[in-house]
């Protein structure tokens, strides 16, 4: 490869390490919002057992034109478990928690990666996740 190409490559080219260990640190700490859509809402409806509607009047909040999970008091997701510290919507977890760590905001330097990784004990751990891989879920959700 050229200097030129090399230079026109992301700085994790070679791939990163991540293996989610379902801590739930991802889901606590400041507020923010999980972004939603129709599908995803039905997906968590389904697997609470609920009716949209009644899961939509419990867990989702209006922002704008959008949808968010709503958060506690203490800035944890909704959908956090308190005890065992687990989602309990795991295997129908939105787009925006599937695609973590793999967010521009941690991807836009080897610096922010390791904040990332100093936080998110799965992060720079585990499955190497090529660059393609890294690629298509940063494209999923811009965060």
């Amino acid at each position: 490869m050229a200097k030129d190409d090399a230079s026109k490559q992301p700085w994790h080219h070679d791939g990163l390490r991540f293996t989610c260990t379902e801590c739930g640190d991802c889901c606590t700490g400041e507020p923010g919002y999980i972004w939603l859509n129709k599908a995803e809402i039905a997906e968590m409806a389904e697997r609470c057992e609920l009716p949209v509607d009644e899961f939509e009047a419990e867990y989702v909040v209006t922002i704008g034109v959008r949808k968010s999970l709503r958060e506690r008091g203490n800035g944890d997701c909704v959908m956090l478990d308190a005890e065992s510290r687990k989602c309990t919507v795991y295997t129908a977890r939105p787009r925006q928690c599937r695609t973590w760590p793999f967010w521009d905001s941690n991807l836009k330097s080897p610096k922010a990666w390791a904040e990332t990784c100093a936080v998110c004990p799965g992060s720079g751990k585990g499955k190497l996740y090529s660059i393609e891989e890294i690629e298509e879920r940063r494209k999923v959700i811009r965060i």
